[in-house]
């Protein structure tokens, strides 16, 4: 990361971070293309499905831990595949369990098993009970702007709306109800689902948002290396551009050269 990224760091449940990329670590051919995608895109927090990678509850198989270790990475648990907020809370139980009282975890309830879209209904639920059992909640939501702020007075410690279905690659669809949510919330608010390639990592960055987290868009690349490494810029430039401020949209062009005060 660049050293302005010291001094404009993502702050998430108390702790600072340069990198504002979250990476997930599923899809990959092996752990060692996950360990150097994860190192490509510059990521100090990645996102674990407990119910689908190992880490520690299979002894003798491969671990993330081993190439992902938590002394140099913050590791995120999720509840990827659960479908009510019970499921939720004994997976977010089981990783503290796991991963020896951690408590940052990313909280998803899906509604859809073809769109993958949240169960609104259930994730409150599950973020209400997570929250008072002393979990610091990341939570995958839809891009409601209200949801969102309802979820932020629970207590979660970071919204994650989608920008579209996860694993479409269809980028960011409704700029609009992200900028509300932007504009109105007091806890970072991350794009998660939706993102296919740089440029949509930059569009969200150059709206407002803190944060990107993906998956699929890196593990899914023909060259995911190479991707996580553009994705890594791509957060590093829509930043940057967020914070200096675009120029306004305008129908004409204003002449660069001003013709005004030329001797004749």
């Amino acid at each position: 990361m660049t050293n302005n990224a010291l001094s404009d760091p993502l702050v998430i449940a108390g702790k600072t971070y340069r990198s504002r990329l979250l990476t997930g670590t599923g899809k990959f051919k092996d752990l060692d293309e996950t360990r150097l995608a994860t190192e490509a895109a510059g990521a100090e927090i990645v996102t674990v499905a407990i119910r689908r990678t190992n880490i520690g509850q299979n002894p003798g198989e491969p671990n993330l831990l081993d190439v992902l270790p938590p002394d140099r990475y913050t590791l995120l648990p999720n509840t990827a595949g659960c479908y009510t907020a019970d499921d939720a809370v004994r997976t977010c139980r089981l990783a503290r369990e796991l991963l020896d009282g951690h408590k940052l975890v990313k909280l998803e309830v899906l509604g859809d098993q073809r769109t993958l879209f949240p169960d609104v209904v259930q994730t409150l639920a599950a973020a209400e009970i997570l929250v008072k059992d002393g979990f610091d909640v990341m939570v995958y939501t839809s891009d409601d702007p209200i949801l969102a702020k309802r979820l932020e007075q629970i207590g979660c410690v970071a919204v994650m709306p989608l920008a579209a279905p996860i694993g479409s690659g269809l980028g960011v669809q409704n700029k609009y109800n992200l900028l509300e949510i932007i504009e109105n919330a007091k806890v970072p608010i991350l794009v998660d689902a939706g993102v296919g390639t740089a440029s949509d990592a930059a569009i969200a960055m150059e709206l407002g948002c803190d944060g990107v987290l993906m998956n699929t868009a890196i593990a899914g690349a023909r060259d995911p290396i190479l991707m996580a490494h553009a994705m890594k810029l791509a957060i590093e430039a829509g930043r940057a551009a967020f914070k200096a401020g675009r120029i306004p949209r305008k129908r004409y062009a204003s002449a660069s050269s001003p013709v005004d005060g030329l001797i004749e």
